[in-house]
């Protein structure tokens, strides 16, 4: 009898194949929520299929209980058995090549039987694909680099930074209720805000720590134990994510945490400097170097260090203070400046923080392709103690998306003043503007001033060569209205690489006019990356972090946001929607 890890991967099988047949987002969306919802189930499967309680759990109703119920009797449900039937098996790798949609899957498989990836790359290679109507030799090629990007995704096993802390958080918020857990925290990549994270650190201190591997074996998300020990434990979870679990004693929990929480060039550098001051360094903990050891090069292999000569360390800020060194916080830690900056006590003490946001910036509606109305978001916006709103749907070009025209928009406008009346958070009029392939934007100067706010992001020609993307972006990033360089080098994490583009030449072309670059908290993009944000501060251009939100859940992405925007240095002056509404409304007014 199928498990509920089992049977949630049977749900998302299904969601994939309707997603094939171009079915209804919204019905395929609800096959991952009750996949999810079985896998974080805490009580066993069969007991609460036969007591009729699958429709207390989230996301859940009498349809989908019914499919769940025969999939964990039988494996297979009518509807599943419908679609393996239309589909070849295989199809669904499909799927997971970079730009190869739905619809291109079906006219491929319809005119050249393909229904592999394999299939597809010895299609590909043999010129056989640049035949069939729609296609070309460029697409071809296109086809071929999605998959190299596959193979090279599937290689590396990361998965995106909110995927990671959406395994972590309920595993880190269970072993914190342990008896005898006296801390329990986050380490790894994913402490540091990597986009990508290949698996799961966490660290705890306690001394019992056979309770807190219990716990952890024994959550409902864990699908394997792969080891487990008298300090490290090891699961996989259902989704295939790994996570290794490091139990010390209270004393050894700074250093250990620091250690784990990396990076490596960071670490290394940090042993340089214990040894110049006389100490050895290492996940143990900090040790006084014999006389004799002091000054030297560190040996080939260090012996164990003398538990006497242990220097207690009750936190990781007092870690850095013992070497000489500021703080430096998570973060930061990737050997970029920061040792330099905290020996010298140049390192932002001031890094932009959650609590300091005021206001959501871009945002979609059902007006484009938002799934929550103007008045839905605002609210929920609200309710999480913003300030102000900005509602920035898609311009014309993007009919894709379901783009605003002229008409279109003054009716947004309206409603946009009704909502107003009905909720005390400012809702400021803007839009995302298509930057045109010649660098202007898609809307005349007549709506433009009469703008609250634009977002100028490129959604078309998306391969132009390096020279013609500069210069298009260069011009846009020029023009006198105030704008904000949206999702600036549109990136796909793992999909899609950024644009090919002179970074530096856009960013000085914005620095010479009115504009600011968004921190894009969507978790795909994460865009502009860190060391942009930095080159960006660099030429004194703000910052605005956004959450490109088009539900009323993906508000939630701001955090994201400001992660990024901290590993980018970012401080909260150099924030524009840290500002208080007035001040912010008047700071990105596209015409003065």
């Amino acid at each position: 009898m199928p498990d509920k890890f089992a049977v949630a991967q049977a749900l998302r099988e299904i969601g994939a194949l309707l997603e094939l047949e171009g079915e209804n987002p919204f019905k395929i969306r609800a096959y991952d929520t009750g996949a999810r919802a079985l896998e974080g189930l805490s009580e066993d499967l069969a007991r609460v299929i036969a007591e009729g309680r699958l429709t207390e759990l989230p996301g859940i109703g009498e349809a989908l209980a019914k499919k769940i119920a025969d999939l964990h009797a039988t494996g297979s449900t009518d509807l599943l058995a419908r679609l393996r039937a239309r589909h070849p098996p295989g199809v669904l790798e499909l799927l997971r090549v970079p730009d190869l949609g739905p619809k291109k899957i079906a006219a491929l498989h319809a005119a050249l039987g393909v229904a592999s990836v394999a299939e597809l790359e010895a299609a590909c290679r043999e010129g056989r694909v640049r035949g069939v109507k729609g296609f070309g030799e460029k697409t071809e090629q296109r086809i071929l680099e999605g998959i190299a990007r596959l193979h090279a995704r599937e290689a590396d096993r990361r998965v995106l930074l909110a995927e990671a802390l959406t395994a972590a958080e309920p595993l880190l918020a269970h072993l914190r209720a342990v008896p005898g857990a006296e801390a329990v925290e986050l380490a790894g990549s994913a402490r540091r805000g990597r986009e990508l994270v290949g698996d799961v650190d966490l660290v705890a201190a306690s001394r019992t720590p056979a309770a807190l591997a219990a716990a952890l074996t024994g959550h409902p998300l864990v699908a394997a134990v792969l080891g487990s020990g008298d300090t490290k434990t090891s699961v996989r979870l259902g989704s295939g994510l790994q996570v290794d679990l490091r139990v010390v004693p209270p004393e050894d929990f700074p250093t250990l945490l620091h250690h784990l929480t990396g990076s490596k060039a960071h670490h290394v550098r940090l042993r340089g400097i214990a040894r110049d001051r006389g100490f050895t360094l290492s996940e143990w903990g900090l040790f006084r170097l014999p006389p004799r050891e002091r000054g030297a090069a560190a040996p080939a292999a260090e012996a164990a260090p003398d538990p006497a000569a242990k220097v207690p360390i009750a936190s990781e800020a007092a870690l850095y203070a013992a070497l000489g060194l500021a703080y430096v916080p998570p973060e930061l830690r990737e050997d970029q400046g920061e040792i330099e900056a905290a020996l010298d006590g140049t390192l932002p003490a001031d890094l932009v923080e959650a609590r300091d946001v005021r206001g959501m910036v871009h945002c979609h509606t059902t007006w484009s392709d938002g799934r929550a109305s103007v008045e839905e978001m605002a609210r929920a916006a609200e309710a999480l103690g913003m300030a102000y709103l900005t509602v920035t749907d898609h311009s014309g070009s993007a009919g894709y998306a379901g783009g605003l025209d002229r008409d279109r928009i003054r009716r947004q406008w309206d409603e946009i003043d009704g909502v107003q009346e009905r909720v005390s958070i400012r809702l400021l009029k803007g839009t995302e503007a298509d930057i045109l392939e010649d660098g202007a934007l898609d809307w005349p100067d007549d709506v433009l001033e009469r703008l609250d706010v634009v977002v100028a992001s490129v959604h078309s020609r998306m391969r132009m060569d390096e020279d013609q993307m500069t210069r298009r972006l260069a011009r846009a990033m020029a023009l006198p209205v105030f704008k904000i360089w949206g999702h600036g080098l549109g990136r796909l994490l793992g999909e899609r690489e950024p644009y090919a583009c002179r970074v530096e030449e856009v960013l000085d072309a914005l620095a010479g006019a009115p504009g600011a670059v968004e921190v894009n908290g969507d978790p795909r993009r994460l865009d502009l990356e860190p060391r942009w944000i930095r080159a960006a501060r660099a030429r004194g251009i703000p910052l605005v972090l956004s959450v490109d939100a088009h539900s009323v859940a993906a508000l939630g992405y701001l955090r994201f946001a400001v992660t990024t925007a901290r590993r980018g240095w970012a401080r909260r002056g150099e924030v524009l929607n840290a500002l208080p509404a007035d001040a912010f409304a008047r700071a990105v007014r596209p015409v003065r």
